[in-house]
C-alpha cells in the first residue's frame, strides 16, 4: 500500500446479493468486492438450475455493476472455466483477456474484464 496507496474509502467493500425465493431459500448470488484502487471482482456469480433462463443471471450482473459504478470503479474482472458461463459475460459486454490452459483434463479458465 506504500508504493500504490489506495483510491477508496476501505481496502475492500463487500457487494455481495443474493436473491431469494418466496420462502427465502437462495436461488441466485453474486459474491462480489471492490478493493483497494476502485476495481471490483465478481468471484461467483451463481443461479439455480430451476431458475435460469429467465434474466435473472443478467440481473444480478447488473445490479452489481451499478454499484459498483456508483462506488467509482471503471473496471470489472472475473474468471470462468470454459465450459460455464464465458458466452454469458461475452454477451453482456465482458472481453478476455487471459486464458489459463490445462487447468484439469483441458479445461481452460478464462479471464474477463469490462470498463
Amino acid at each position: 500500500m506504500r508504493q500504490v496507496p489506495r483510491s477508496q474509502r476501505e481496502n475492500f467493500i463487500d457487494i455481495s446479493r443474493k436473491f431469494t425465493d418466496e420462502n427465502k431459500r437462495i436461488i441466485g448470488g453474486c459474491v462480489a468486492e471492490i478493493y483497494c484502487w476502485n476495481i471490483t471482482w465478481i468471484d461467483v456469480l451463481w443461479v439455480d438450475e430451476n431458475f435460469r433462463g429467465n434474466g435473472l443471471g443478467s440481473a444480478l450482473l447488473k445490479d452489481t455493476e451499478k454499484t459498483a459504478v456508483r462506488e467509482g470503479c471503471s473496471l470489472i474482472h472475473l474468471d470462468t472455466f470454459d465450459f460455464q458461463a464465458k458466452d454469458f459475460y461475452a454477451k453482456h459486454d465482458y472481453e478476455v483477456f487471459g486464458v489459463l490452459e490445462d487447468c484439469s483434463r483441458d479445461i481452460a479458465d478464462t479471464t474477463l474484464k469490462r470498463r
